[in-house]
């Protein structure tokens, strides 16, 4: 089962469907109708949320689409992150994700750009974060939804191998409140938009 603290996350979350605009629900039920035609296929569905850093909004994409697959009980969903750039995933958008019930811990030793596994639920395999760009080799090259979450990002891979559908999903980067009182929260904001969006994905999706 999802963790009791995740759980009320999400029906903290699924209380806000009213708050997406008619033109951003256009958009993520595009990506439903994908997940939807591979599930009807008997095929999986591969998702990829990207950014430029591969930093911040692009694993929380990627953790919160697994979750809400998760949650609505959808199988054979997989989703990955990546960016055009390799930094690292941030420490503050690590917090986040904590701070809504994830369990977080770093899995290799690598300084600079450390591997995490994020769990949710401890029956299931957790979700493993470290930025990379699209062309890394743990990306598969077939049947993508890339998923872009910011607009540099979206400028500046004109091509992404194995892609069917590539949407335009971009987010307010939270980086900008780096250093400043309103850090924290705005983390926390971006952190809830993102799994309100996913969760209202999957649950248009039926099995």
């Amino acid at each position: 089962m999802l963790f009791q603290s995740i759980e009320s996350y999400i029906q903290n979350a699924i209380r806000s469907f009213d708050s997406i605009s008619v033109e951003r629900k256009k958009t993520l039920e595009t990506i439903s109708q994908f997940v939807q035609e591979k599930l009807d296929a008997g095929k999986s569905t591969e998702l990829i949320y990207i950014c430029t850093h591969n930093s911040r909004r692009s694993h929380l994409g990627q953790i919160w689409g697994k979750t809400a697959a998760r949650y609505y009980g959808i199988t054979n969903i997989n989703t990955y992150s990546a960016g055009t750039e390799t930094t690292a995933f941030n420490p503050n958008a690590i917090k986040s994700i904590e701070k809504a019930g994830y369990k977080v811990s770093k899995s290799t030793g690598e300084e600079k750009n450390p591997q995490y596994s994020v769990t949710y639920d401890d029956k299931e395999v957790p979700i493993i974060c470290f930025s990379k760009t699209y062309e890394d080799a743990s990306i598969p090259k077939v049947n993508l939804c890339a998923i872009m979450t910011c607009t540099e990002a979206d400028g500046n891979c004109p091509i992404i191998p194995g892609t069917e559908l590539r949407i335009s999903c971009s987010y307010v980067d939270p980086k900008a409140f780096d250093g400043t009182p309103q850090q924290e929260e705005k983390y926390d904001e971006r952190c809830k938009q993102i799994a309100i969006e996913n969760l209202y994905i999957f649950s248009l999706v039926r099995n």
